[in-house]
């Protein structure tokens, strides 16, 4: 039942993560607003359309962080203590585009408001690059030591966290990260404005969003399927194991089977706005990078896998086995989580579908 209750555990976490993803289209809106909007007034009806949205991603990194922290208290102290210039700077960059967002919305002056415009592009693009580095680490890992018995623990890089964005491959997450946004922030236009010049404009942007995004993601995602993993056997023992992830995806074929359909659903959201004006491609692409990142998520956790490597001592890697909480904490988790999550999405949906108050703004 523990071993039940653990893999639950990650599931959710995972499920948080994947829809934090998704919700990153906010920041990828923002980003895109002086790209596409060829005047102030295209430019200050695009930023009405992303809105007060930027409260979605910041909500979904609370859960997120929260949820690790409930389910996985010493993963979470390690994090928060050793890698905290990393986390830390994506929970204030997050925090600071709420506050540019606020005074760009709120200041006519053209020199006063280009800053705040400056600041909003700029952090639009550092959340889901920061982001995009963090969720690299869970499969790269960091450098940390665990003492199992007394669970005291020492991150050795002096630059807590921030080594993680030196990373090719986690800069390659990153930028997939970034042009998803940005991707979806299109999407997300498209299905939002009622129609004219605008629309026209976004659908000509999407092909310069799309062609970085779909390069960067088959290069990730052939370095994930033929990367060497970390795997745990019974005993608690660490190794490393060529091809982990592939292993892990024939060893379960529900995941096998979300992860192509996830990438199917992305490369149908691009490709139907292209084609035709009465498929926008938002819930695809929602969709599919859903199932992508959880599917990846599960396999970095499940099937006796390490869900956060140390570089520096294989035997201090967190797995599920020696990270989570009592027995009592997880079924705790399970109870409450399911509705929670279920009442977020409602509560998502509804504030991606609700339309911007223009005369109040």
């Amino acid at each position: 039942m523990y071993e039940t209750l653990q893999g639950y555990s990650w599931f959710t976490v995972s499920l948080l993560g994947a829809v934090l993803a998704v919700l990153l289209f906010v920041q990828g809106g923002y980003s895109l607003v002086w790209a596409l909007g060829r005047n102030e007034a295209q430019r200050y009806v695009l930023l009405l359309a992303v809105g007060r949205k930027w409260v979605l991603p910041f909500a979904a990194l609370a859960a997120f962080c929260g949820a690790l922290l409930v389910a996985f208290p010493l993963f979470f102290h390690v994090v928060v203590c050793g890698a905290c210039r990393l986390w830390w700077g994506i929970a204030a960059v997050f925090a600071l585009q709420a506050v540019f967002y606020e005074l760009r919305v709120r200041f006519a002056n053209a020199r006063v408001s280009g800053v705040f415009s400056v600041c909003l592009f700029l952090c639009g693009v550092l959340a889901p690059l920061l982001a995009g580095v963090a969720f690299g680490t869970f499969f790269l890992g960091g450098d940390f030591l665990v003492d199992r018995d007394t669970h005291e623990t020492l991150w050795l890089n002096p630059q807590q966290g921030l080594e993680a964005v030196l990373h090719p491959w986690n800069l390659c997450l990153g930028a997939v990260f970034v042009f998803l946004s940005r991707l979806l922030g299109c999407l997300f236009f498209l299905n939002s404005l009622s129609g004219g010049e605008l629309r026209v404009s976004v659908r000509r942007h999407l092909l310069f969003e799309a062609g970085p995004f779909l390069l960067f993601f088959l290069v990730f995602m052939w370095h994930w399927l033929t990367q060497d993993g970390f795997t745990v056997t019974e005993d608690g023992l660490v190794y490393m194991e060529s091809c982990k992830h592939l292993d892990n995806l024939a060893a379960m074929p529900a995941v096998a089977c979300c992860l192509p359909a996830g990438v199917a659903l992305l490369l149908l959201g691009v490709i139907r706005p292209l084609r035709t004006v009465k498929h926008h491609g938002i819930w695809y692409v929602g969709a599919g990078t859903v199932l992508t990142v959880l599917s990846l998520l599960l396999c970095t956790g499940w099937n006796h896998t390490v869900y956060y490597p140390s570089t520096v001592n294989l035997q201090s890697s967190f797995t599920l086995a020696n990270s989570c909480a009592p027995e009592s904490t997880l079924r705790l988790l399970a109870y409450v989580s399911t509705p929670l999550v279920l009442a977020s999405l409602v509560w998502v949906w509804r504030m991606c579908t609700r339309q911007p108050d223009t005369n109040k703004d």
